[in-house]
């Protein structure tokens, strides 16, 4: 089968073997293209030394520092025109670093994730026995259009199986990432884990605690950032890594709720996160969305007046718990910050007949206009983790509106480019002896140069409104009322249409 291998791919693979040596494409790329997906980066594996291969692409165009004999060739080049000289890594970011390994044997992993030592090889057999799957164990020459798969991974795809090449207990012990690798990989191809595999994973899970939390946060972002995460973290509690990554969502396991609740905490949790993959939020929403009742087990208290539970300050427990959590997992200062802020205020929600557009603004100050539709997001999450109808209610939509009407500039005289201060100086200027120039003459100028602004907002400028205040100063004081009255009106009208168009998007009254 010829597979579709971009210019710039096939162009290293034709250097190497007009070189001389031996040149396949290996692991996840080979991997998306027998699956149709668009491969994320693109490996390389040959029978050439480091030094060698440094010596086909010339010194200024790769970049060779590291134990373990990859070369990365910085932004491949095409020889054939329609792919364009330059250029196709700035469209394409699979193709910036493009990473060449010599075909090699490990010794042991003292570490659980790195070889003690690396060997050379000049077989592509020593090279693939080492992959950790067998899906990723395939490689695929574009010159000869040669296909080599000696594990049998193209039938795993086929039968959608992630499977551990060899002996998976000696696979997870080599490289404990592995563990959590085997459940990415199984989420985002929607694939199964094979027996005699998750049975491994359950045995060796405890290897995880040798990791380094950065690297498990990567992959654990990834089973979030997938289109089924709820499939990917139970499948970690099933298999015993959630310990080694979230304990604390464990505790959610059969912590019955109160009643307007149909699901236990863990799964409450868990419905809410795969609503936020299915809206395509960002990490930081679906992490809120997954942790932001994770501080109910630890609040939970039965009511004897109430005949049912109560999970008072879970909100405030569970924003310390989520901080503690992200920041165990070194994510960055940004995202702990936005999490511990969403699980924090999550249950803003309340009853819309008594609410009020100030406590609305209380609550846009608290997390910032920039997140505060993230944690509308956030609070849509948890309404359909209690088993509501994924049409969106009244009452959300409504508090919806009244977020959007308050955070809309309002119509007033703040919105000039001239002030009370500016128009006092003008007066002074003017010399309009015998003439009360105090709070309301200023209120009724103000208005009278807002109606003009609100019928042509282009006026609204230093310049125009200087001259025409000027021009509005000398101007009887009757006259000058009616003016102002006449802007009032105008600012009232304006400000009921661009209200009522909010609360029709809104679908609200």
């Amino acid at each position: 089968m010829k597979l579709n291998i971009p210019h710039e791919i096939a162009d290293i693979s034709a250097k190497l073997s007009s070189a001389g040596f031996e040149a396949y494409l290996v692991g996840g790329c080979i991997r998306d293209l027998l699956l149709d997906r668009k491969p994320k980066d693109w490996d390389l594996t040959t029978n050439a030394t480091p030094d060698q291969i440094v010596g086909v692409f010339g010194s200024d165009e790769t970049f060779y520092e590291n134990d373990f004999g990859t070369v990365t060739v910085k932004n491949p080049t095409s020889s054939t025109p329609e792919a364009g000289l330059r250029g196709a890594s700035e469209q394409d970011p699979s193709l910036r670093n493009v990473e060449i390994t010599p075909y090699r044997l490990e010794g042991k992993y003292s570490d659980k994730r790195r070889p003690d030592t690396v060997e050379f090889s000049d077989k592509l057999e020593d090279d693939l026995k080492r992959r950790d799957f067998t899906i990723n164990a395939i490689a695929y020459d574009p010159i000869k259009d040669n296909l080599v798969d000696p594990y049998k991974g193209q039938e795993d795809l086929k039968d959608k199986l992630v499977r551990a090449v060899g002996n998976p207990v000696e696979r997870f012990e080599e490289d404990a990432l592995r563990l959590l690798r085997a459940v990415r990989i199984a989420t985002e191809l929607g694939f199964a884990i094979e027996a005699e595999t998750a049975n491994a994973i359950s045995q060796t899970a405890p290897l995880l605690g040798h990791i380094a939390k950065e690297r498990i946060q990567v992959e654990f972002s990834r089973i979030v950032m997938s289109d089924n995460p709820l499939t990917g973290i139970v499948l970690c509690q099933k298999l015993g890594l959630l310990a080694h990554i979230m304990p604390e969502l464990e505790q959610g396991i059969g912590c019955e709720q109160n009643g307007d609740h149909i699901y236990h905490v863990w799964e409450h949790n868990l419905r809410a996160v795969q609503h936020s993959a299915e809206r395509n939020w960002p990490l930081h929403v679906r992490i809120s969305a997954l942790l932001h009742d994770v501080g109910k087990p630890k609040t939970r208290v039965w009511s004897d007046e109430n005949k049912d539970w109560t999970f008072y300050g879970h909100d405030v427990v569970g924003a310390r718990m989520a901080a503690t959590m992200l920041e165990r997992l070194k994510y960055s200062h940004e995202i702990i910050e936005k999490v511990t802020k969403l699980v924090r205020w999550h249950l803003f929600f309340t009853d819309i007949d008594k609410i009020t557009l100030s406590a609305v603004r209380r609550i846009v100050s608290k997390v910032g206009s920039d997140l505060v539709w993230d944690l509308m997001n956030v609070r849509a999450c948890d309404r359909i983790g209690m088993g509501r109808p994924k049409e969106v209610p009244y009452r959300l939509r409504k508090y919806e509106s009244m977020v959007e009407e308050a955070m809309r500039a309002p119509v007033s005289v703040q919105m000039l480019k001239i002030d009370g201060t500016k128009l006092i100086e003008i007066s002074r200027n003017l010399r309009l002896e015998g003439r009360d120039t105090g709070g309301p003459w200023v209120g009724w100028v103000l208005h009278a140069l807002l109606e003009e602004v609100l019928d042509d907002p282009a006026k609204n400028t230093e310049e125009y409104l200087d001259k025409t205040a000027k021009n509005l100063a000398s101007r009887p004081d009757e006259e000058l009322r009616a003016l102002g009255e006449a802007g009032k009106e105008k600012k009232d009208e304006k400000e009921n249409i661009e209200l009522s168009e909010i609360r029709k998007r809104y679908g609200v009254k």
